[in-house]
């Protein structure tokens, strides 16, 4: 959540910035709303002063004068209670309004709204185009590990069936995945809830505005939500805390299954695994010093694509747009995977830097050994996707003779190099 005082300031130049991303900031409704609120509790502190110093001379009073102190006092308790809630309704206002203002685009991505205006960064392998390639559903239904209509009879469309060697392709890449971030980058491995509360998803940006994204659910006297991803639970680990600034930066990863309702995605990547309502994820989360969170998103960026060069798979890297940069993010890498069944490439992972934003609405605040204090940086990325990675494997491992290669260094893990048809 931002500081309003920053947002007026026009250093910060705060109104050009979210204008980038689409988004109009009322500053003149929040200049109202921040000085009514700043007048209550000027108000309510002169009348608590001058209640303390009437409260002293009724002690001392006559008889006579006493019952005229007395209603002033009465009469400053009640303006006292009177500012107190008034300042409490504008807190609330503006904690509102706050929360749904974006954060603000860095200034070194590009202008834009849509997957058309990202910038290419870098490419990483040759995009092979294959004769006949098919895509990933018809190669998993022909190599017998993918099964969509079973799914749909148990939960609808945006579900998904893995069988035969599928599980175990499954299985093999979630392990690769946590094997690399911890025996390689240096993540702590987590196994956290998927159910959080609403101060969870609120703290890393998905509350309020994206509710409707979210699946609900109760347990007793609080409301629930599924994660979305592990972002959510990694992040709010430390909400609330204070950490040693010394002690950064934090690098956290965990394997969780995530759920997303696709409010408003309909008609869009229906078929298959790229768009389901519930999918497993392994995430990266780091939590910095504000100073070097761009450097971590570099470093963090690289360790997402150390998987898909591990894999030999196919990507390219692109810095999205201010107007097409999530809710949360200052700035995004996507890393978007060959599909030569579709002959192009799609999304598989994105590499965020929060700056401080994250930080500020779960209160992760920092403490240096000298007293300085503040709010830490967060940043988070797929570390990878397990069903669009199988996609991957799928349209790029597909072989003439209908069978599948499987990454060389997936073997280990699964123990067979080869995907038959059924």
């Amino acid at each position: 959540m931002h500081d309003p005082r920053v947002l007026l300031d026009p250093a910060t130049d705060a109104v050009r910035k979210l204008a980038r991303r689409g988004f109009t900031l009322d500053t003149a409704y929040l200049e109202k709303v921040l000085s009514g609120r700043n007048a209550a509790i000027g108000r309510g502190d002169d009348a608590r002063a001058e209640s303390k110093r009437l409260s002293a001379e009724v002690k001392t009073a006559s008889a006579q004068d006493r019952p005229a102190l007395v209603g002033q006092s009465r009469d400053l308790k009640s303006t006292v209670s009177e500012a107190d809630a008034e300042r409490d309704r504008l807190d609330a206002e503006l904690t509102e309004y706050l929360l749904g203002i974006p954060n603000l685009p860095a200034d070194e991505i590009p202008d834009g709204t849509s997957e058309a205006d990202a910038e290419i960064v870098r490419t990483w392998g040759e995009p092979v185009e294959i004769e006949g390639a098919k895509d990933h559903v018809t190669v998993g239904e022909a190599v017998g590990i993918l099964d969509l209509a079973r799914a749909t009879k148990l939960s609808g469309p945006r579900f998904a069936v893995l069988t035969g060697k599928g599980p175990r392709l499954e299985r093999a890449l979630s392990r690769f995945f946590l094997d690399l971030a911890t025996e390689r980058h240096g993540y702590t491995e987590f196994s956290v809830p998927t159910l959080v509360n609403r101060e969870a998803v609120t703290g890393t940006g998905q509350l309020p505005k994206f509710e409707q994204d979210l699946f609900k659910t109760g347990v007793a006297d609080r409301d629930l939500y599924l994660i979305p991803t592990a972002e959510v639970p990694l992040t709010n680990l430390h909400a609330r805390e204070t950490l040693t600034a010394e002690d950064l930066p934090l690098a956290y990863t965990a394997h969780t299954p995530c759920f997303r309702s696709e409010a408003g995605s309909y008609g869009k990547d229906t078929r298959g695994l790229i768009r389901l309502h519930e999918f497993s994820k392994v995430e990266l989360v780091r939590v910095v010093r504000p100073e070097e969170s761009r450097a971590e998103l570099e470093l963090l960026v690289g360790h997402a694509e150390t998987v898909l060069q591990e894999l030999g798979l196919a990507y390219r890297v692109v810095k999205l747009a201010a107007g097409d940069t999530g809710f949360s993010s200052e700035m995004t890498y996507d890393i978007e995977v060959w599909l030569p069944g579709q002959g192009q490439y799609r999304e598989i992972a994105s590499a965020s830097d929060f700056g401080q934003f994250q930080a500020r609405r779960a209160g992760i605040r920092t403490r240096s050994k000298d007293g300085t204090r503040g709010f830490a940086a967060t940043l988070n990325s797929s570390g990878m996707p397990i069903g669009r990675t199988l996609v991957a494997i799928l349209e790029q491992g597909q072989q003439p003779d209908g069978s599948v290669r499987i990454p060389e260094v997936l073997v280990p893990y699964c123990g067979f190099d080869t995907l038959e048809p059924a």
